[in-house]
């Protein structure tokens, strides 16, 4: 209930009055005191009448303020307060009132590392144990989304103080593809949440552009001797105004996004839209056709990819084609997991016939980044990167090294190439019969020893495109069993028919020593890419 000044006054000092317990206040000597009261603090010298008084009287005996004060009346003529302590500045805030702000607290606990909040919840909890003796729990009616295990949030007190007080940090940070923490010196202008991380947004150094950096790659926060650099024309809603998230490119304008929906995902993009920019343009009994005003960046891909077969893009084409690309990589990684059971079946067939075909062992990122690093190598002559035995032992590589390949010693490694027409010819020893090669002499350990008795293993990776199948690797099933003259290589691959090796993009032909294989580039190829591994048993 909304209560005005004057009454306030008055039923203060009503209460100063009935706290005064060496004097006996009637009814006339209230009225006195009242008025000489809002004389004093509002300048009103007409009368207050009886009533009103009496009014305030049963307005401060009863809950409406919260009061409930104890005023009785003795001898028909005197009033007093029946506890000789009370008053009504005692009880700073009614039960009610502190229900609510009790509210107000655990909607503002959501944002963890705010110093501010946590001091408001301490002041709180002074209340409470002022207030009741006890506090009666009650469960929790409202649950956000949180993750108390989230990294970083103890900088979101310095940084909000950092903003308020425009003053420039320097920040020790390591981003996600960084190898080591590299030092910044920032003018910062908005904390920014989105999907339960947080970023800082301001200005790094001399640079020109507004840059964010997230949180939880943050390792240490100190004061900067550097200038604060303002950045009046920084409109936090302008400049977000044409992105979903936080990447935005300042020269890129918003494009022109078309989205399929399908009509079992529909209702939750139509309630939930992508960006505030979202209109339905069309509907059916499929489902229905979105547009957008966005900028093309991670996070927009993200949400499209989050909808799965939900979803797809209709324009422009380069987002049609990223999507196409990721969810194409996303379903190899399923496709070419090589589990143990494959494993036990794998080295079976290797240790009867001599040789196994692999499932694909790279997705297609995979094998990109690793011909990449290849190519500049050929054609800048530098060193190859020591991120490519990280690259080409990729998980999979990982589990056949240790199912199939046990303790063995990687001695050989090397890239080589095949143009349309050459071949491998018939032969028990692969790696000698490849004359021109690239070595990778930091993932191999060369050892001299006699190769008759040691148990060798190779391992041929094709790196071919996913949409054609390599047809030219032939071998003979066990004949590694018996070591082969030339003359016997020759009768054998004349008059016996040789096993197809059918190596998908990707896929691998791990084999004993001592098969007799033929490799040819076929003609639908215009040139064949191989990675070829070998282990040697030593002790």
């Amino acid at each position: 209930m909304p209560v005005n000044r004057n009454a306030l006054i008055r039923y203060k000092t009503i209460d100063q009055c009935l706290q005064n317990n060496f004097r006996k206040w009637t009814l006339e000597d209230l009225i006195e005191a009242c008025s000489e009261a809002l004389y004093e603090y509002e300048g009103i010298d007409k009368g207050i009448s009886k009533r009103t008084i009496q009014s305030d009287i049963q307005m401060m005996r009863s809950d409406k303020l919260g009061y409930n004060a104890p005023i009785i009346v003795k001898e028909k003529k005197y009033y007093q307060y029946e506890d000789a302590n009370y008053s009504i500045t005692n009880i700073p805030i009614s039960q009610q009132d502190l229900g609510k702000l009790l509210e107000a607290i655990e909607f503002m606990k959501q944002f963890q590392g705010f110093s501010h909040f946590r001091e408001l919840d301490g002041m709180v909890q002074k209340l409470e144990d002022h207030i009741y003796s006890q506090k009666n729990q009650t469960a929790s009616v409202i649950d956000f989304e949180k993750n108390e295990n989230l990294k970083g949030l103890k900088w979101l007190d310095p940084l909000y103080k950092a903003i308020t007080q425009k003053r420039t940090i320097t920040l020790n940070y390591q981003s996600f593809k960084s190898r080591y923490p590299k030092d910044f010196h920032m003018s910062p202008y908005l904390l920014k949440e989105f999907r339960n991380r947080w970023f800082i947004i301001g200005k790094l150094g001399g640079n020109k552009g507004i840059f964010n950096l997230a949180l939880d790659r943050i390792l240490d926060i100190k004061a900067s001797e550097q200038p604060y650099t303002e950045s009046p024309d920084f409109d936090p809603q302008s400049y977000f105004k044409d992105t979903i998230g936080v990447t935005v490119n300042p020269n890129q304008k918003g494009e022109d996004v078309r989205l399929f929906v399908t009509q079992k995902h529909a209702p939750y993009v139509l309630t939930k839209p992508f960006h505030a920019s979202q209109k339905l343009e069309e509907q059916n009994q499929f489902g229905i056709i979105i547009s957008l005003k966005v900028q093309h960046n991670f996070e927009l891909e993200k949400d499209i990819l989050g909808f799965g077969d939900g979803v797809k893009v209709i324009s422009p084409k380069r987002l049609r084609e990223n999507i196409r690309f990721r969810m194409k990589t996303a379903m190899s990684a399923y496709d070419n997991d090589i589990n143990e059971k494959i494993m036990v079946n794998l080295y079976r067939k290797m240790s009867y016939r001599g040789g196994a075909l692999l499932p694909p062992i790279y997705t297609e990122t995979e094998r990109n980044k690793i011909l990449n690093q290849i190519s500049n190598h050929i054609e800048y002559k530098n060193e190859l990167s020591k991120e490519l035995q990280i690259d080409i032992f990729n998980q999979n590589l990982t589990n056949i090294s240790a199912h199939i390949l046990g303790t063995k010693t990687l001695t050989d490694a090397f890239y080589f190439e095949l143009e349309k027409g050459q071949i491998i010819p018939w032969n028990q020893n692969f790696s000698t019969e490849i004359k021109t090669h690239i070595p990778f002499h930091s993932l191999m350990k060369k050892i001299e020893c006699d190769d008759s008795t040691v148990q060798t293993l190779g391992l041929l990776i094709c790196f071919h495109q996913y949409y054609d199948t390599f047809t030219g690797l032939n071998v003979f099933h066990r004949s590694h069993l018996n070591k082969l003259s030339p003359k016997e290589i020759e009768l054998i691959s004349s008059n016996t028919l040789a096993h197809q090796v059918d190596l998908s993009a990707m896929s691998a032909f791990v084999f004993q020593k001592g098969l007799l294989t033929k490799l040819v580039c076929p003609p639908n190829f215009k040139s064949a890419k191989f990675i070829y591994l070998e282990w040697k048993a030593i002790d």
